[in-house]
Order: C-alpha cells, then structure tokens, then sequence
C-alpha cells in the first residue's frame, strides 16, 4: 500500500510521525510524505519519497500579521496562520497531488488539518496522529468555525477528523480524542536524529532542554542552565538546531550539545528540565524521570498543568521562572521521591501501550475495510 504522511515543517511536527512512517517502510509499504519546502530536503535524507505541500509556518505568521496588521492579538493570529492559511494552503497544494500520488491510507499529524480535507474529499481513508494536548473548549469552539468553510460538515472533531492515533497513555489521556469515532492507540515512541551520544557524566545529571523552537526563550535557557549549575550535579544541555554561541560562557559542570539521541540520553538522567513539548513529557515519563516543566507556548502550559497536578513535574511559568526558583525546584524534585514514584507508574502504562507496527497493521487493515 502507498501511505502519504503530511507534517508541518518543523521538527517537531516530523519527528511524531516517523515511527509509524518507519514501521511501514519495514513493513514493505511505500511511504511517500508531503511537507513546507524547508523540510522536503531534511525529508527525502531519511530515505522517503518527499513532495512540497503547503506554506511553512513562519510564511503564514507573516500573512497573518500582514492581513490584521502588527498589534493584532494572539489568538487573532493564531486562528488565521492554522485555522485558515496554513490549512488552505495544503489543501491546494494536495488535492492536485492526490490523483497522482493515489495513497491508500493518508496519515497527518494533527495540526495539518488540510490534509484531512483533502484526503476527505478525495474519497481516501484518512487518520490523524496525536502530537500534542488538544486546545481549550473555548479556542477549539472558535477554530471549528474558521475550518468550517474548509471542511464543509465537520467531522467529530476539527483537528482530529474521524479517526486518530491516540499517544497519550490513561493517566494523562487528552481528552480531545474523547468525541473521535475510531482511535488508535498506541505508545509513545520516540524518533532520535542518527547522530552519536555525546559524552555523558556519570548517571544521575541534570538533562536541559527546550526543544527544537526555543520561542526566543535564550534568556529562560540560560538562566537554566546557571540555576542548576548550582545543584552540584552534572547538566547535559541539548539545543537541537540551535547555536551554542547565544549561550555564552557556561559553567564547567555544564555540557551543550545540538541534537542528541534523547531516548538514550533519558536512560541515564535523573531530572529533566524542559519546555513542556509532548516528546519531551512523554520521553521523560516513558523513562520514569521527575520533570521540570518550564513552558513557553503552545500546548506546552497544558502539559506543564497536566502533569503537575499529577504529582509527576513541577512547573514554572513566567515571571515564575528566576534562578532562585528553578534551583529550587530542581533541588526539591532530585530529594523528594515522589515525582519519580509517579512517573515510574506512567511509564508502566507506556510500556503496555501497542508498539507503533502493531497499529500500523490495525490503519492498514481498517483503511482497506473503508475502501471496500
């Protein structure tokens, strides 16, 4: 079967899809993905047929601010560059390709939701994966609108469709997928770039990072890693794409890094520090760490929330995060066995969740059944 996968063009949209797409190029699939221009390239180095489809995401920012103007609001923004912009220009871009492409299954991460539409339109069976918490009620109300012109009658739910691929083990569970009439689950299952492990300090250090977009969080990462250079442990800093220079001097028990091997890197931590990604969260609990959420945007306050009421992180937010207080905090979650007792029982759920060929075989099968 030919399965098209569709991202955004970024990192952090790519990555989530790879296990699945890896398992069904093991599985004899052919795997083909549509993406943003910048990453047609990063894509077709992994070895998949790669087409462009769709705007990138700074490209839509720049409409968005173009069409309501410089002081326009947050959500203002946010609403037009995905719920109108990014998604129409997928949809264009697609329904063209679709024809010739002719993919049996079409898999998209959530936020690509023109993706949906077209393969809905197209007659295709078509899935979404789950690659972050689902927006507020209120938001979500309001984003639906500004699909419905795209989507026509909207499916069960705007960014996930009618189908969708669940990573979120029990404990944690989004409630978004709650209304999607077919859900997949499956584990949390992280892609790490192939590139060497660094050298690490003896198990036990600090694991710092703020993910792939650090939002123009320099300031938070470097008051990070000064706070915790504090703690007497070692800190591992990973700046992914990021330039080691904007850091400046670092403390000697401080290490940077650009991309590291995370899932391997998490085997020897014992604290977390982090922006509040989905990878990142689900990683640290998948290897039963206490965490440290420090959230910039996105869902990312909605993970922190999550897992803090949980017992399972601590967070800071804002003008929460001070030196004081991240060295604080760390120092507590490294004492206090609690969060890691927490965690420790998420990541038995982890554990128990299907592995990503397993599902790969259950859309493989369910898609068939629709084509019928």
């Amino acid at each position: 079967m030919r399965i098209l996968f569709t991202c955004r063009p970024a990192y952090g949209h790519l990555f989530p899809l790879l296990p699945l797409a890896n398992a069904a190029r093991a599985a004899g699939h052919e795997v083909v993905f549509g993406t943003g221009e910048a990453f047609v390239p990063k894509v077709r180095e992994l070895g998949f047929e790669a087409h462009r489809a769709g705007l990138g995401i700074a490209e839509a920012e720049a409409e968005a601010k173009q069409r309501h103007g410089e002081d326009a609001g947050f959500l203002d923004l946010a609403l037009t560059t995905f719920g109108e912009l990014l998604p129409r220009s997928l949809l264009d871009d697609l329904t063209p390709l679709l024809p010739d492409l002719r993919p049996g299954l079409v898999v998209y991460e959530m936020s690509d939701v023109g993706a949906g539409v077209a393969a809905r339109r197209a007659g295709i069976p078509v899935v979404s994966v789950a690659i972050a918490r689902s927006m507020p009620p209120e938001v979500l109300a309001v984003a639906a609108e500004r699909l419905r012109p795209l989507w026509g009658t909207l499916p069960a739910d705007a960014l996930f469709g009618d189908a969708c691929v669940d990573i979120w083990p029990d404990s944690i569970r989004d409630p978004g997928t709650a209304a999607v009439p077919k859900v997949f689950r499956m584990r949390p299952t992280p892609y790490d770039p192939d590139v060497p492990l660094p050298p690490l300090p003896e198990d036990g250090f600090v694991y710092l990072t703020l993910g792939t977009v650090v939002f123009g969080a320099t300031q938070v990462l470097r008051r990070a890693i000064h706070a915790l250079a504090r703690l007497g442990v070692d800190v591992l800093v990973a700046l992914g794409p990021g330039d080691p220079s904007t850091l400046g001097p670092v403390p000697e028990n401080v290490r940077v890094a650009g991309f590291v091997p995370q899932a391997e890197v998490l085997e020897h931590a014992g604290l977390v520090v982090h922006h509040g990604g989905t990878g990142t969260v689900l990683g640290s609990l998948a290897a039963g760490l206490p965490q440290l959420i420090l959230p910039q945007g996105a869902d990312q306050f909605a993970n922190a929330d999550t897992l803090s009421a949980l017992g399972a992180a601590k967070s800071l937010a804002g003008d929460e995060i001070t030196m004081p207080a991240i060295e604080a905090a760390a120092r507590e979650l490294l004492a206090d066995p609690t969060a890691r007792t927490t965690a420790r029982g998420i990541a038995a759920e982890i554990a128990g969740m299907p592995t990503p060929a397993r599902v790969l075989d259950e859309l493989v099968s369910w898609s068939q059944e629709r084509s019928e």
